[in-house]
Formats: C-alpha cells, structure tokens, sequence
C-alpha cells in the first residue's frame, strides 16, 4: 500500500505520529535554518529541483518525514528501505525499477534508506549508476557522520543535509499539535512542573516526545481530572537513560569534549561530559585510561603527581566498579582540569620523533657505550665517562647526545607549575656549562 493511499478511518486508528507527521514542506518544524523557504536548499527544492540527499541529523528531529514531503511535493514514487534488512539485490532490484519508470512514465522514484550508515561499501556501489544516471533520487538518513561511514564516490553524488536537535520551542509546537488533535490541552494533563520535566527529558527528539504524549492522553482521558505530578509522570513513562552509543560519533564528540575542557582548565566543563558519558553507559574503563593519557599529555611536568593521581584512578576503578567509582572518576577529572598545564614533555618526544626520523641511526658516543665485554673496553666504549653522583652538585659536565646533533634542544619546560622549578634547574645547568662549572 502507498504510504500516503491510507483512508480518514484509517488515519484516526494510527499512531500519534503519523496522524501529527507534516504532510509537506511548510509543516516541519525545527529545520527552517535548512529547508524553510528562505533557505538556500528550500528554494531550489520549492523551485522543482531535486537532488539526492543525505539527511545528517540525532534521532526524532524530522529526516524520515522530510523523505515523505519531497514525495509528495515532486508527485514522485516512494520507495522506503532500511539499510539493515536490505541487500544489493533488492537494492538492484528498486533502481531497475525506478529506471523503468522514469523511461516509461517520466516519474521520479526516491529511495528513502534509513540508517544508511550501515550500508558496506558494495552496496553503496550498487546505487552509484542508478543515482547518477537519475534512475533513483536517494534521500539517506543517518545519525553517524556520513564522512565516516560513507564512501567517497555515493558523497560526491549527494548533497548532505545536517538536521539540528528541535528546541524547547520547536518541542512545544508539537505538544500544541497534539493538544489540538485530542481536543485537550496538556496543561489539564499535567502540572506545569511535569511540562517541564517532559520537554527536557524529549532532549530534542520529536519522536520520544509524540510516543510519550500518546501514553499520556490515552492514560488519562477517562481520569476525573487530576494532574499528573512529575513522579507520575515519570513512572508512567518509564523515562530511558540518555541516548548514547559507545560505537557512534557521540562517543567520539563526547570524550573530546570532556579532554578538551580538562586541558582548557574547566572543571565543570569537564566533570558535566564525565556525567554524560557514565549515565549513557560508557565504560569506565575507558574513561580512566583517557585521563591517564591527559595527565602526561596535557598536565605533564607542570604536576608531576597528576600521572600518580590518574593510574590510581584507573586501579580504584577497576578493584570497585559502578557506581562508586564514578566518584573516583569525578575525583581524578576534577583534579587534572584544576592542574598547571604543560605539554613541554609530549612536545619533546614529538620533535624527538622528527629528529630521529631526519637522522635515522646516528653513533651513540663511545663514553656513553656499554663497556661489559673485553672487546667492548678495547674499543673505548664508556672511557671517559663522568659519573655525576662522585661530583659535589650531583652534575658533570660532558655530552649526551650524538656529536652531529649535540646542540639540539628538544625539551622546553614552561613555567607552569612544578616546570617553573624544572625550567631554573636546567638554566643553572647550563649557567655552569658556560662558566666551565
């Protein structure tokens, strides 16, 4: 049956979101910044245009109802497909279609393929002739960073589309939509603390807020009257965590974030992404050896102590588990976001990289050579090696590094914290060396 085929007796029996879902252009709310009519896409899909199109966008903010309205606005045929359950030869099979159709009866096709994400590479293949010969205009939907997860050639073919998450005011739109449909505002549904809470706890999705709205009105449209507190509503609609998929982009944008606010010395920032990855169910884990990471990278010398603080993290972590070590997590967060920062130690070890890559395999200094075999001292290796413990100030002048690069800086120290101390040791060092100790 066609998707827009259905009769008035059948629409009033369906879910709340379809009986709500925009049947053109005009009607979606939200992405007015994208498709509205002043947009640049806008007018030239208003103007008879239509390109194949990648929707980019978090779940619920319109993507599969958009697919609907450019259908119905290009008179085109609607195919709708999901890339989990759907093959190359069925993929084969609706673009060999869509060519017959457009040869016989001059009619568009668009292929509507929902999580295109999950398409491998032979079957994004498989579309390649049918979307540029024109056979098929394909409108793919995916929560996942289409760069990532899309090959080159089906990109260069398509326009991406980036969807936002609706605003509170967008969200309230459809709560008057739907208040409208059953004859009854939301506000002799629930308390306004309850509105609130419902708006937030959507987070931008337009679906989870329609699916709530529907449990709600069909719980209480015999009830006497009373509101419904926040608690009620809570149990009502058994409120999910957060959406969060430890193999999506969010995962990635996330613990970004949350390094990112650490090295730019924001506890808050930091310890509020901590409180997004756990509640979504990251694995801790995980989480502490990033923070070990950040300590020698971005705390560095500047507080030595912060690796000691972050293993101790990992190790609390891994002997107590969830909940409580989320508290340790917060422990270690905190503490390196509110450290000195210094990257002077990461930043040698990269020039040092650079050096050896440059130099390749330059002679180690005869003084500095292991002398444990016969041989070994025949040929001068450690002669003339300066213990630095026998000398009064624990220090000896001689050289380290290879002869061809013996005057090469490669650590920088700050003066940031505990380096300011590092950064006066090594100049009194070298003070010594111009004044021949």
């Amino acid at each position: 049956m066609d998707l827009f085929s259905a009769s008035a007796s059948a629409l009033s029996s369906s879910p709340l979101s379809e009986i709500l879902r925009p049947k053109n252009l005009d009607e979606i709310i939200g992405q007015e910044k994208t498709i509205g009519a002043s947009s640049k896409l806008g007018q030239m899909l208003r103007k008879g245009y239509l390109p194949s199109l990648i929707i980019w966008g978090p779940p619920g903010t319109g993507k599969t109802t958009f697919a609907l309205a450019l259908s119905q606005h290009f008179n085109a045929h609607f195919v709708n497909l999901n890339a989990v359950d759907t093959g190359a030869k069925a993929l084969r099979e609706v673009g060999e279609q869509g060519k017959d159709r457009r040869l016989q009866f001059q009619q568009k096709t668009v292929l509507f393929v929902d999580e295109i994400h999950r398409f491998n590479k032979s079957q994004q293949d498989v579309l390649l002739p049918f979307v540029e010969k024109g056979d098929l205009v394909l409108v793919g939907a995916t929560t996942e960073n289409p760069s990532y997860e899309l090959n080159r050639a089906l990109l260069s073919r398509c326009r991406v589309v980036v969807f936002e998450r609706l605003s509170e005011q967008n969200l309230r739109q459809i709560v008057e939509r739907a208040g409208a449909h059953y004859k009854k505002p939301l506000d002799q549904i629930l308390i306004p603390e309850a509105i609130e809470n419902l708006l937030q706890y959507s987070d931008g999705d337009a679906r989870r807020l329609i699916n709530s709205l529907e449990i709600l009105y069909n719980f209480t449209k015999d009830s006497a009257g009373e509101l419904l507190d926040v608690n009620e509503m809570r149990e009502l609609l058994q409120q999910n965590p957060l959406g969060y998929d430890k193999s999506s982009e969010m995962h990635y944008d996330l613990i970004s974030a949350f390094i990112k606010s650490i090295r730019g010395s924001d506890p808050d920032a930091a310890v509020y992404y901590l409180a997004r990855m756990l509640d979504g169910g990251e694995d801790p884990v995980f989480v502490a050896r990033r923070l070990i990471i950040s300590a020698s990278e971005d705390v560095g010398n500047a507080d030595p102590r912060a690796i000691s603080v972050a293993m101790s993290g990992l190790q609390a972590v891994e002997a107590i588990g969830l909940p409580e070590g989320a508290i340790t997590l917060a422990q270690v967060t905190t503490y390196l976001a509110s450290c000195p920062k210094s990257n002077a130690s990461y930043m040698a070890l990269n020039h040092a990289r650079e050096l050896v890559e440059k130099t390749r395999t330059l002679p180690v200094p005869l003084h500095l050579r292991s002398a444990k075999t016969a041989l070994a001292k025949e040929l001068g290796y450690g002669k003339d090696y300066k213990y630095p413990h026998n000398y009064p100030t624990g220090w000896a002048e001689q050289s380290y590094l290879p002869e061809e690069i013996k005057d090469t800086k490669l650590y920088e120290p700050t003066t940031h914290g505990f380096e300011k101390t590092i950064r006066e040791y090594l100049n009194w060092m070298k003070n010594r060396r111009t004044e021949g100790q």
